[in-house]
């Protein structure tokens, strides 16, 4: 699922803790999880609904001014399928964003993040990526991942994965546009920019 910032922000703060979706088959359900920048979202339940089942509170609790624009921002998707009410709350901060501030490392943990890194460009199919797509996280924060794949001549969905994969690492943080260096990442680069060639 994908949320917009000032919905994400609004359930971080408890104002919204609902959100309604066009879906032919829900892709969610109770119980699971979605990492976001504002945290781990929890799904607690979700419900097929109709129209007319869709109330005034469920329009402020999912963020709109009143059950007419919700119905209107519903109508007005391109998906296929029924209205459903899926019921959420914030359950806590991401483990990688913790992970991802910490810079105050020492050389063998320097030095075992970069063996990490060899083991990805050396299990990987096309070689070594992972210095090049930091380099180029590095040069350009907030370029969005479609001009990052053109300027490394890939296609985006792979390369997206493997800037998860890095952020994974707590080495990358994702912007509502692009990505860029995590404090984690930047104490990587200049340990990495530091080694002779």
């Amino acid at each position: 699922m994908l949320f917009r910032r000032e919905v994400l922000e609004g359930i971080a703060g408890g104002r919204i803790d609902r959100v309604f979706r066009v879906w032919a088959k829900p892709p969610v359900r109770a119980g699971s999880t979605q990492r976001t920048w504002a945290g781990i979202i929890v799904i607690d339940s979700v419900t097929a609904v109709t129209p007319e089942e869709i109330t005034e509170e469920d329009a402020r609790r999912s963020g709109f001014k009143n059950r007419a624009a919700l119905l209107t921002a519903l109508s007005k998707s391109t998906k296929q399928g029924g209205y459903h009410r899926v019921m959420l709350h914030l359950g806590g901060p991401d483990p990688r964003a913790e992970l991802a501030a910490d810079d105050d490392l020492t050389d063998q943990e320097l030095a075992d993040i970069k063996s990490a890194l060899d083991t990805i460009d050396n299990r990987g199919r096309r070689g070594p990526w992972t210095r090049e797509v930091l380099g180029l996280i590095e040069e350009h924060p907030g370029l969005r991942a479609q001009d990052l794949a053109e300027r490394l001549d890939r296609d985006k969905l792979p390369l997206k994965a493997d800037v998860r994969r890095l952020k994974d690492l707590g080495l990358t943080e994702s912007l509502e546009t692009g990505y860029r260096l995590s404090p984690r990442g930047k104490a990587l680069m200049t340990y990495l920019h530091s080694l002779p060639e």
